[in-house]
């Protein structure tokens, strides 16, 4: 017996060494890398920029292209209200978490690497981009410590103020430009422009003319020489060079995503925007609308009784509820609400259609108001004027073949509505407003910085409202609750700084 068990006892000591020798081996992941190429952290800040719904229930809903009557989850724009935690969150902790997490993660590894040149500038541009974004939207964020949690263990970033924010977008996108090499490694796996140098310099370059131009009111010198290096360095004319985001099946479009599920039947093109495009024969209407003649609910917008003539669509009025939208329609002639026209879920926004962020359009737009300042001396603003609507009704077409603009009706639309003296930046402005539809934080950030189109403030809630005081829009978005009781002391900081935490505080650029 005593025998058995020292043979028992040396078999589980030589398992343990054995065990122990290949320990470590163990722990190693065969499967899992060990670190990340650059490249991959980019690709997934692109992909995952597309806008959120949150975009539809704030921001296209403020600047009313699009609305719906229903509260709860969806209640924003449409109600003057303040939904933070449904609704505003999502944008903030999608863009810190799964954008400027991995764009700075992007930098943190090609920054030393001479060879991966090219990648480090397309991640500093990206993240300029996308801080861009986040500033405008909220004013004051965590910028110079926005996106160190994951390697520099900053966990309650600092905030910054927004006229300290603007300067290092603009110096970031200078540099990263002027630094992009085409003798250099071509980084051809990136999915925005796989890598083609030329496209980025023109991508980066038009951010900064979008940068200078939302300096006019708080410093216009500042303004002016940074749209005039801008258009030096190259801008996006054509829609070849568009900025954009492909999706698939894989990779669905969020917006798209809700507009073919649960959400379907419950957001409407709003009678300013339908107005606007009606009124002026502007065949982008048919492009993009729909209307469901004679559906009494969500169930009867079918196809057999859809309709895409400009015609007979009727956008819904904003500042209704499910108390008050039936009496609109019956108003209208409609049987009820759900007859109201839709952006075409079939069409423009599919769970695969792409997401627009920079376009020819939008920049030629820029360059007719910045010729008509004086900001630049280069071509002339009608002309940039026709060149961006002529741009924006042919990228139509990438939405899907049925919504492309025949060549004919665009150059009639054109000849029919030329840049008129003295309403040059009321004309241009609502072009834009048009040519950033689907894209809610850039339309709401041209609409604040220049006031136009001519809206209507929306009534609901007024004059009562203690976040939008009658008469007034949204001018920011707030803060989300989780930054309010985690990060307190420097959230509260930037409020000290900033002004109050509403939905009516306006960011530093933004001014009357």
């Amino acid at each position: 017996m005593k025998k058995i068990f020292s043979y028992s006892l040396f078999a589980l000591l030589l398992s343990a060494v054995a065990c122990e020798n290949g320990l470590s081996d163990l722990n190693i992941s065969k499967t899992n890398p060990t670190s990340l190429d650059p490249s991959l952290l980019l690709n997934q800040a692109v992909i995952n920029t597309s806008f959120p719904v949150k975009s539809l229930v704030f921001d296209v809903g403020i600047v009313q292209q699009m609305v719906t009557p229903n509260g709860g989850v969806l209640a924003g724009a449409n109600f003057n209200q303040d939904s933070r935690d449904v609704t505003t969150q999502p944008l903030w902790t999608a863009y810190y978490q799964s954008v400027i997490k991995n764009t700075y993660d992007a930098l943190t590894r090609s920054r030393d690497n001479p060879a991966r040149s090219n990648m480090y500038n397309m991640a500093r541009i990206y993240q300029s981009y996308v801080f861009m974004i986040l500033t405008d939207e909220y004013g004051d964020i965590p910028y110079k410590e926005g996106g160190a949690g994951l390697t520099d263990r900053i966990l309650l970033p600092q905030y910054d103020r927004q006229q300290d924010i603007y300067p290092q977008i603009i110096q970031e996108l200078t540099e990263a430009a002027a630094a992009l090499d085409p003798a250099g490694t071509i980084e051809s796996g990136d999915v925005l422009y796989a890598g083609d140098i030329a496209k980025w310099k023109k991508f980066a370059y038009s951010l900064l003319l979008r940068a200078g131009m939302r300096l006019g009111k708080v410093d216009a010198a500042k303004a002016q020489s940074t749209v005039q290096a801008a258009v030096n360095g190259g801008v996006i004319t054509a829609n070849a060079d568009n900025a954009y985001i492909r999706h698939d099946a894989n990779f669905t479009q969020p917006i798209g995503g809700t507009l073919n599920g649960s959400e379907a039947a419950n957001f409407y093109l709003t009678k300013p925007f339908v107005d606007q495009l009606k009124n002026t024969n502007d065949p982008r209407l048919q492009a993009i609308a729909i209307r469901y003649v004679g559906a009494e609910s969500g169930a009867g917008q079918t196809v057999a009784v859809g309709t895409t003539d400009p015609t007979k669509q009727i956008g819904m009025p904003i500042g209704r509820d499910n108390g008050t939208i039936g009496a609109a329609a019956t108003a209208d002639g409609l049987v009820s609400f759900y007859e109201y026209s839709q952006v075409d879920r079939r069409r423009i926004v599919k769970i695969n259609s792409p997401v627009f962020l920079v376009t020819a359009a939008q920049t030629n737009l820029l360059l007719a108001e910045a010729r008509f300042r004086g900001w630049i001396t280069t071509g002339a603003a009608a002309q940039y004027y026709e060149d961006g609507i002529r741009a924006h009704m042919d990228q139509m077409a990438v939405y899907d073949p049925n919504s492309a603009v025949p060549t004919a009706a665009r150059d009639n639309y054109v000849s029919a509505h030329p840049l008129t003296a003295g309403s040059e930046l009321e004309q241009i402005n609502t072009q834009y407003w048009i040519a950033s539809f689907l894209n809610g934080p850039e339309a709401f950030a041209n609409f604040r910085r220049s006031g136009f189109p001519a809206l209507t403030p929306n009534p609901y809630g007024q004059p009562n409202n203690p976040d939008v005081p009658n008469g007034t829009f949204i001018r920011r978005l707030t803060y989300p609750t989780s930054e309010l009781s985690i990060n307190t002391e420097n959230v509260n900081k930037a409020i000290q700084n900033q002004g109050e935490d509403k939905l009516s505080t306006r960011v530093w650029w933004d001014r009357p």
